[in-house]
């Protein structure tokens, strides 16, 4: 293994020596982020080679008018609010789900399952599931509302705020971060929509892209790799984490998550408004959105005052440019998203990070 990482750090150094710029790399996924972070390999990467965080983390993503309509879901009381735990605590314009937890009304689940069968426990009241995430998490959404068609629950519904990553990727190489010369793309979300999904980036762009897993060496070799093709001038789409990705993916996925969603125009935080970016409830199944149901309107909301997360998440700052960073805003009193999620940039810097 040392070996392998003393290798992958000459072909880093090597091609930093022979370009006469800085390199940049996107991470897209929080996972790797964190990844990074924790085992120290920032501190083995010559001064030329910059890593940005990118928009991997889908709490950080959410735009804040999603947030607000979360709230406004929280404080009614024929609803039952389940999500996942990352999104207790994301601020919204007026408090956030911790605050409302106390009224008895807001539950952790693990899964959208779970969600479900809280719907099936309380037949009295609307169940309505925080859907948040990407590919990865999509299918296990499409399967519960599946599911409660098939059962007939009628007091289950989302509020759906999936996400396609591709989309997002693309927006920044539009013109909102045009620095970036390569992307260490996602192997989770590569496990369902597989390797070959970042060819039209790598075609459209000329942007080199690799897929890797989340142990260091994978990562190491994944920016070696990348290095190398800009060493050349080439745009290459490479995996190094076949053991679980493959180039089309998990099909069943997909073809699970096209039976229920179909891509819309939507907003994210930091980036606006991406064209065919997130994903709504078809038709046949629109009785299980609750922004139908309820009359609820996915619109931008305003951000946070003082509030950088934005530019994080585009790459185009470090949160210790932020000046709410560690002072205002810490894990223990969040101001913006990227500080709330075990995924997010700030959070990982103010854990690992700060002493840089």
């Amino acid at each position: 293994m040392l070996d392998r990482v003393a290798q992958a750090q000459h072909t880093i150094e090597q091609a930093c020596r022979g370009l006469d710029r800085q390199i940049t790399v996107m991470e897209v996924c929080g996972t790797h982020t964190v990844s990074i972070f924790r085992s120290g390999i920032r501190s083995i990467l010559p001064e030329k080679l910059k890593l940005l965080s990118g928009p991997g983390c889908p709490v950080c993503v959410t735009d804040q008018g999603y947030i607000d309509a979360v709230m406004q879901l929280a404080d009614r009381e024929d609803c039952l609010i389940a999500t996942y735990g990352d999104m207790i605590r994301v601020p919204g314009s007026d408090g956030s789900l911790e605050t409302r937890a106390s009224r008895g009304n807001v539950k952790v689940v693990l899964s959208s399952e779970d969600a479900l069968q809280l719907a099936r426990d309380n037949p009295g009241r609307t169940v309505v599931f925080i859907a948040v995430g990407f590919e990865t998490t999509t299918p296990a959404t499409a399967v519960a509302v599946q599911e409660a068609a098939s059962e007939g629950i009628p007091n289950f519904c989302i509020l759906s705020g999936h996400k396609l990553v591709i989309p997002a990727m693309r927006a920044l190489l539009s013109g909102m971060n045009d620095r970036i010369d390569a992307f260490l793309c996602p192997g989770h979300v590569s496990v369902i929509i597989g390797s070959g999904a970042f060819a039209e980036i790598v075609n459209d762009y000329h942007r080199p892209c690799v897929v890797a897993g989340f142990e260091p060496l994978q990562i190491i070799e994944g920016l070696a790799e990348i290095c190398r093709q800009l060493a050349a001038g080439t745009a290459e789409l490479k995996s190094i984490y076949n053991a679980v990705v493959s180039e089309k993916g998990n099909t069943a996925a997909q073809r699970i998550t096209a039976e229920c969603f179909e891509p819309v125009d939507g907003y994210w935080r930091g980036v606006g408004k991406i064209a065919k970016s997130t994903l709504a409830l078809k038709e046949q199944y629109r009785q299980f959105d609750a922004f139908k149901r309820f009359g609820l309107q996915d619109k931008p909301g305003k951000e946070i005052k003082g509030c950088r997360c934005g530019e994080v998440l585009c790459g185009l700052i470090e949160p210790m440019q932020c000046p709410l960073f560690g002072t205002r805003c810490t894990p223990q009193k969040p101001v913006g998203p990227c500080m709330v999620s075990s995924e997010g940039t700030c959070a990982a810097w103010f854990k690992y990070g700060r002493r840089k």
